[in-house]
């Protein structure tokens, strides 16, 4: 019963540090094609890209009227997959 707590506390660790990392910055050349394709939809500027979940989220993405957004990306094919407005 004893190896079991410390077995429990570590595995308690491992899940929040795990979490802790879910959310992780784009290889830079991948950070410049979203920022090309951002572009090319009319996009002019936004906060935040990164990987979360297996997509790529836009945070504060803003578009050529001045509309706020963010965005799921399909990690393969960039294409916007969600736009919530903000």
């Amino acid at each position: 019963m004893r190896l079991a707590q410390p077995l429990l506390a570590l595995a308690l660790v491992a899940g929040f540090t795990a979490a802790a990392h879910a959310d992780q910055k784009l290889p830079p050349d991948q950070q410049a094609k979203v920022e090309a394709m951002l572009k090319q939809e009319g996009f002019t500027k936004w906060k935040e890209i990164e990987l979360d979940d297996g997509m790529i989220e836009v945070d504060d993405a803003v578009d050529a009227n001045g509309k706020q957004f963010d965005l799921k990306l399909d990690p393969k094919s960039l294409a916007i997959v969600k736009r919530e407005a903000e």
